[in-house]
């Protein structure tokens, strides 16, 4: 009686289990990709900025194409779990660009290049970036300063910058010399890369466009917004993203650093961008979207999304 008894227990625990396991496994996320699988989108990484109490990733953005990861710019914290959760792998990337080198863009990078350690990549990672002053490191510098002999931080990778046979993985970064009008900075038969340099304090930084399957995608990086060089490079830009750091009436050394709503406005409108996405966004910008809105559409009549982390934006 007692062994029937205790069978009996062992049977409906066992069910409980399997009923257990059956709705857990339901719960869990989807992992596949599905930003881009059919076309062209930008998918947001990181939608902050350098706080961590905003809950986001820091900046971060990637661009897929049928289904495929192709560019990534900027690898701010957060964004290295971000872009395993997008699916995405870093065998696929073509080519990786970076704004400026402030830990908000940059943290994640190592945790992204270690990452592709493990993935059968054969083939090099062109890295483009600005080049350096005497506040930041060049891109050539960055890029050694953390994985080269002798001094790198993480020079037990040393063998992702070291002179290698042809088909093997290494980086190879470059410097993007500053220029106040867009320049082509790298083209292969599928897409084109233009930057230009743009104002952020005293830091190197630089804004991207990405040509590809007959589409401009803008990024404007960090930036005041003074000069006309961005408004030229987001030049009926279909998608411009462009960053959301500082509340209308900014002043001091915030607003030397980021452009307000009303000259994100003014700069989509002259450019005739065909959709603006709002990303950066920061504790002083969060809760403000009505009014940044609404400065935004006294200059630029199309439409307008602000960003979240995962957010997927099919270019149309």
């Amino acid at each position: 009686m007692r062994l029937a008894s205790l069978s009996g227990l062992l049977s409906v625990k066992a069910l409980l289990i399997s009923v257990y396991l059956f709705f857990a496994c339901r719960a869990l996320p989807v992992t596949a990709q599905s930003c881009g699988s059919t076309g062209l989108a930008v998918q947001v990484l990181g939608s902050g900025g350098p706080e961590t109490q905003d809950k986001r990733a820091s900046t971060s953005y990637l661009l897929w194409d049928h289904g495929r990861a192709r560019v990534m710019v900027d690898a701010g914290g957060g964004s290295a779990l971000r872009f395993g959760e997008s699916g995405a792998q870093m065998s696929q990337v073509d080519v990786f660009l970076f704004s400026h080198f402030h830990v908000d863009h940059t943290s994640d990078f190592p945790a992204l290049i270690f990452s592709s350690w493990f993935e059968d990549r054969k083939r090099p990672l062109p890295i483009f970036g600005p080049s350096g002053n005497k506040f930041m490191p060049s891109t050539t510098e960055f890029v050694n300063d953390l994985f080269s002999e002798p001094h790198g931080a993480w020079r037990y990778l040393s063998d992702l910058v070291e002179p290698s046979t042809e088909g093997s993985y290494t980086l190879q970064p470059h410097n993007v010399a500053p220029s106040a009008t867009p320049v082509l900075v790298f083209h292969n038969a599928e897409m084109a890369l233009y930057a230009v340099s743009v104002i952020h304090g005293a830091f190197p930084a630089l804004a991207w466009r990405v040509e590809i399957g007959g589409k401009r995608i803008v990024f404007s990086g960090d930036t005041n917004g003074e000069g006309e060089g961005l408004t030229q490079l987001a030049s009926n830009a279909d998608l411009f993203v462009a960053h959301n750091a500082v509340p209308e009436g900014a002043t001091g050394v915030e607003r030397r650093l980021h452009m307000p709503p009303s000259v994100i406005g003014t700069i989509a409108g002259n450019a005739h961008v065909r959709q603006l996405i709002l990303s950066h966004r920061m504790l002083r910008t969060l809760g403000n979207e009505d009014e940044t809105q609404a400065e935004i559409k006294r200059h630029y009549s199309g439409p307008i999304t602000f960003a979240n982390d995962l957010d997927c934006f099919p270019v149309k």
